[in-house]
Parts: C-alpha cells; sequence; structure tokens
C-alpha cells in the first residue's frame, strides 16, 4: 500500500486539534487575536485530560488496521 499524501485519521495530533478547536470554540468569548488563541490553546492543553491523549494515542493500531483494511480509501475515522 502506498502511503497517502495526506491522511489525518494516521495522525493523532489531528484528533488533539479538534479537541482544542471545540473546547476553545465552546468559550462565551472566542480569540479575538493571534495572541489570546496561542493564550486560549495554551490553557486548553493544560485542561485537557491526559487520559484523552492516551486514548486517542492507543486507538491508533485499530485505525491503521481500518486503513490497511480499506486500502488507503476512507474509514470511519
Amino acid at each position: 500500500m502506498a502511503c497517502p499524501a495526506r491522511s489525518p485519521d494516521l495522525n493523532p495530533i489531528e484528533h488533539v486539534w479538534v479537541m482544542l478547536g471545540r473546547r476553545i470554540a465552546g468559550h462565551s468569548l472566542p480569540p479575538g487575536t493571534i495572541h489570546e488563541l496561542q493564550q486560549a490553546l495554551l490553557q486548553e492543553w493544560e485542561f485537557l485530560p491526559e487520559q484523552v491523549i492516551n486514548d486517542t494515542i492507543a486507538c491508533m493500531p485499530r485505525r491503521c488496521q481500518a486503513c490497511i483494511s480499506a486500502k488507503g480509501y476512507h474509514t470511519r475515522y
């Protein structure tokens, strides 16, 4: 199987970015500047439960197998 050029389902950090984005989107006042966004990301990173990161990493073998089974095409991830 040739490696897909872009495969966010095989990149755990993409899922973390989604989680952080959702948490920031839930703020009553969204960040208005790059600096405010950086601060909000750092703050949300601190509050992100370590178990969420561990779970994201732990599911990678399933994601890899799904990608192999789909021959590099779309998966449910």
